[in-house]
Parts: C-alpha cells; sequence; structure tokens
C-alpha cells in the first residue's frame, strides 16, 4: 500500500491484512507459555526483530473506548484486535525533547536533566537501539528524533528560561483550523509521508536480506500543530491542518465539547499556561468542534502511516516474527481544560497511545497497568533478550505483554503501581510533577507550597474538573509522601530555577547591544512592544533576585 492510494485500495488492503492476521501463526507460538526466555538474539532460534513507530502528540484515550467512536482509526484498531493495548501510559514529560529523551534513555526527567525543549541527551548518549546494535541487530532510524540537546527556536528557550519572570505573554498564535486540497489529498504531511516511504522501502529492499534480526524505528511529526505564521495576528504553531480526505473520516456529532471553569476558578498554573497559549479569549462552539474535529483528522492520517509499515511487514513475510510498537511522545490538549497543545498533566496531554503486536504478545488483551515510555528501554532490551542496567526508571513490560511460564513470570522485576511524570519547559510558570495511581493522580508544584496542588479520582472525574486535594488531605498526604520517596521535587525545582537564570544571563551577554531588539521580537512580540519597559523592569528585578527564591 502507497501513501497515494485511495480510499478503495486502502480497505482492500485493511481487509487482506485482517485475513492474514486471523490465520496468522506467530513465530514461537507452538510452544508461547515457555518460549519469552528463549528467543534472544544470541539464541539459536531466530530472533524477534522490532519496528517502533513513535508519532507526536496523540492522545492516547484515541486508541480504547469512547475516544475511538470519534475517528476512523483501522490499523490502531488491528493492533488492538491481534495484540495489546495499555489503557493507562503515560508521557514522562509532557514536551517532545525531555520526553523522548526519557523514551530512548530509559531514565526520569530529572536524572536526564532534559528541562526543556533545547536541552535533551548527550548526542553520544547509549540508547537502547545502540545496546540491540551491539549485541547483533541491524538498526534503522527514519523521521523525528529529537532526543538530543541543542534543538528548537530561541524564542522557545528563552520562554522557558523566564517562567519564573513576574509577566505573562503570549507565546503562541491563537488556536486556528485550516482545510487544505480537495478530498482526494491523502498526503497533508508530506515529510512524515516521505519518512514513512523510506521505512517501508527499508523493509521491502533491505530488511527482508538480513539475516540477523532488525530494529526499525520511525518518528512521526503529526499528529502535532502547524506552524502559524511568524508575524501578525497568527504565530508559533497553532495551526490544525487536514484535507477534507482525513476530515470525513472524523464523527462530528461524537465530538465532546469540553467544559471549562471560568478564568476566575482556574488554578494558578491553568491560568498561566491558558493566557501564554492565547486561549484565554473567547470561543465559539463551533471554534472549538472544529479544533478538535481537525485534531481527529490528523490523527488518522497519523494512523495510515501506521498502516504503511504494518502493510510493508506483511507483503514481505515479515509481520509474523516481528514485533510492533505504536506509541507517541505526548498527547494534544485540543482544547480541553481551555488550552491547546502539550505541557500540561491533564490526560489529554500527558496520556499516549502504547499498543504491541507481534508473536508471543498477547491478543485482544487490554491491560489497566500504569506504564510510562521509560519502559521501552527495558523492554527493548528484554525482547533481545539483553541484560537490563539496574539503574534505569523503567520495568520491562515484557511480563505484562508476553505469553510466558509462570515461573519465568515470578522470578521478574515487576512494574511499580505508579508512574511519574514531569515538566520544566515553557508554557507553565512551575515546575510539574504527576504521580499516577490505580485511581487517583496527583499533582505537585514547585517546592510543594508555593502552589496548590491538585489531586483527582479519575475512575470518578476522569475529565479532571474537580480538585479534591482538601477533601481528601489523607490521600493528598500519602501521595506527597510517595512522590517524595521517588523524587526530592522541590530541589529539583531549585535546580531548574538556576538553571533558567543561568541559561539566560549567558545568553543576554551573548547578545551585547541586541539585546533589547532580539527579545522584544521573540514569538511574545505583540505583547512585548505594547509596554516594552514593563517587562524589561520584570527580567531584572527577576535577575536580581535570590536564585533560591
Amino acid at each position: 500500500m502507497r501513501g497515494r492510494c485511495g480510499e478503495g485500495a486502502r480497505t482492500v488492503v485493511l481487509a487482506a491484512l485482517v485475513l492474514l492476521l486471523a490465520s496468522t501463526r506467530w513465530e514461537g507460538a507452538k510452544a508461547r507459555p515457555a518460549a519469552w526466555g528463549h528467543l534472544g538474539a544470541g539464541s539459536s532460534q531466530r530472533a524477534r526483530n522490532v519496528v517502533m513507530v513513535m508519532c507526536d502528540a496523540f492522545d492516547g484515550r484515541l486508541t480504547f473506548y469512547p475516544g475511538n467512536q470519534t475517528v476512523i482509526l483501522p490499523f490502531i484498531n488491528l493492533m488492538k484486535r491481534y495484540g495489546t493495548v495499555f489503557l493507562n501510559a503515560y508521557t514522562n514529560s509532557p514536551i517532545c525533547c525531555p520526553s523522548r529523551a526519557a523514551m530512548w534513555s530509559g531514565l526520569f526527567t530529572h536524572l536526564t536533566e532534559s528541562w526543556n525543549n533545547f536541552k535533551g541527551l548527550d548526542p553520544n548518549y547509549t540508547t537502547w537501539m545502540d545496546l540491540m546494535q551491539k549485541h547483533g541487530y541491524r538498526t534503522q532510524k527514519y523521521g523525528k528524533l529529537d532526543y538530543t540537546s541543542g534543538h528548537h527556536s530561541v524564542s522557545n528557550r528563552v520562554e522557558a528560561w523566564t517562567r519564573d519572570v513576574d509577566f505573562l505573554l503570549r507565546q503562541e498564535g491563537r488556536p486556528m483550523v485550516n482545510l487544505t486540497g480537495n478530498k482526494t489529498f491523502v498526503r497533508v504531511m508530506e515529510e512524515d509521508w516521505q519518512n514513512t516511504d523510506k521505512a517501508a522501502s527499508w523493509i521491502r529492499k533491505e530488511a527482508t536480506n538480513f539475516s540477523q534480526p532488525f530494529v526499525l524505528y520511525l518518528g512521526l511529526n503529526l499528529p502535532h500543530p502547524y506552524p502559524s505564521p511568524s508575524t501578525g495576528e497568527n504565530f508559533g504553531s497553532s495551526t490544525f491542518l487536514t484535507s477534507p480526505y482525513w476530515l470525513e473520516k472524523v464523527t462530528y456529532e461524537a465530538i465532546k465539547i469540553p467544559k471549562w471553569p471560568p478564568l476566575s476558578d482556574m488554578h494558578p498554573i491553568d491560568y498561566y499556561s491558558s493566557y501564554t497559549k492565547n486561549c484565554t479569549g473567547q470561543f465559539t462552539r463551533k471554534e472549538i468542534r472544529d479544533i478538535r474535529a481537525f485534531y481527529y483528522a490528523m490523527c488518522a492520517e497519523t494512523d495510515a502511516m501506521l498502516g504503511e509499515i504494518i502493510s510493508a511487514l506483511s507483503d514481505t513475510g515479515l509481520l509474523k516474527r516481528t514485533i510492533v510498537i505504536f506509541t507517541a511522545d505526548h498527547g494534544e490538549l485540543a482544547m480541553e481544560h481551555q488550552q491547546f497543545y502539550k505541557m500540561s498533566m491533564y490526560e489529554a496531554s500527558s496520556h499516549v497511545p502504547l499498543l504491541v503486536m507481534g508473536p508471543s504478545i498477547k491478543a485482544h488483551h487490554h491491560l489497566s497497568d500504569v506504564v510510562s515510555l521509560v519502559d521501552i528501554y527495558p523492554t527493548m532490551l528484554d525482547i533481545a533478550r539483553i541484560p537490563i542496567p539496574q539503574n534505569l526508571s523503567g520495568y520491562s513490560l515484557i511480563p505484562l505483554l508476553a505469553e510466558m511460564a509462570e515461573d519465568e513470570v515470578s522470578s521478574r522485576r515487576l512494574h511499580p503501581t505508579w508512574v511519574l511524570s514531569e515538566f520544566h519547559g515553557c508554557n507553565a510558570n512551575s515546575s510539574t510533577y504527576m504521580l499516577r495511581t490505580d485511581k487517583w493522580k496527583y499533582i505537585a508544584y514547585s517546592d510543594g507550597h508555593s502552589v496548590p496542588p491538585q489531586l483527582f479520582d479519575l475512575s470518578a472525574d476522569p475529565d479532571e474538573l474537580t480538585n479534591i486535594a482538601t477533601t481528601f488531605p489523607e490521600v493528598t498526604h500519602s501521595l506527597d509522601k510517595k512522590l517524595h520517596s521517588i523524587v526530592n521535587y522541590p530541589r529539583i525545582s531549585a535546580s531548574v530555577h538556576k538553571y533558567n537564570k543561568k541559561q539566560f544571563i549567558n545568553w543576554k551577554q551573548s547578545l551585547g547591544q541586541n539585546y533589547s531588539n532580539v527579545i522584544a521580537n521573540l514569538r511574545w512580540h505583540q505583547d512585548w512592544l505594547k509596554e516594552p519597559r514593563k517587562y524589561k523592569d520584570a527580567i531584572h528585578r527577576w535577575l536580581q533576585m535570590n536564585t533560591n527564591e
């Protein structure tokens, strides 16, 4: 199947895949319960290949009911039918670079010190793919990686560094939609399609000839919003862009319009985020519905790219011995909580898809265990039967995923009943820490005292509209104590404060006499130019403050 094919061709290919998978005997299936520990790269049996497709900004709730009633996602549904879906998978930091740094390293964000979209891993850091290559795997990467330091715009960096400054400036364009092409226009995000083509071609032309197992990674930009014009009313990346072809995959009447509290009732961090994302103005119900519809259409296009990879594996006969993983670096708020983008611990932003399909993986299996992206690293090593380092933050998901003998499961390092996510970047004026357990989501800020925490019972309040931290003080205290046992978050917040100030001072000094002009013309230029002296003075006062404050 090619990215330019029409609806009829896609339907035929999908039907063929369903029939193929229904009749497929995954390699090793004959002895499934006892087979897992004997199929590594050093085994005499043929080791499993691994293909991982990681997209951007995909709300994980769309992979299961009721979210999946809104948009047609045939290949995600295919993976659900013939594999395992994690119902509670989370990012370890809801922004691109820090999240991907956690995934590639297996370490929490406070350990990688990937505080913002500029600061990631050292380019020479040993990733799980490096270890798999060292142990005999053929490896290939295409598309978006975004886990090393030095990327993203100057404006994005400065906005993160100055989040402690006492001012409010809009940093993004007002979210908007843009319809392009006609009902036959499939390849809207051409860059992603080209990388998908390269990955599919590599499977067909290269991987089929390998005597060793292989691991392939494909990184997609979609369904991340597109850049908006850099001048005028709209700026930043706030455009939800799609074509009529993909929009037809969305059921408009199923789109839920999120409830918004009055701005005066917002949590202080939420208000800052909503304002800097240019979302505190008036939005009609049609605007909100359109933004969400276009976002879902972008998710449908993402699903089709996943389908290209699955089809290539099927066409070459490699699917029966390949584990396929689909996930994302974070979600997308799409106007929930009066915000778009990510940088939030709310479900739309922090909940990611995680689906796994392949030999020895349980089929039609839904797991409610809480897991996170740091678990990818040890899981990849476990697939390859490579010893797992003890210093990792993550845990192998194989005991949850695979058909295994009971004695092998009991001997494993089992996943804890919590996950941790952190955020230290732009569009939120405080370091944020989220602890997710069985039904509770606890969110702490800064030093734990200067900003009130949040507590949500996701079983009773899945939309996270009622903060019950003061209603259930015992639960709040218990979860905060648990959070402290995992990370000394007041100390980490203080470290981020120092880092931000140091980086800003270095940047300011590097500009010399150009500083005033450059800082005035970043993404916040519309607000800054109204009162430049006020904002420069606010930065000056911040620079004079004790760094520990």
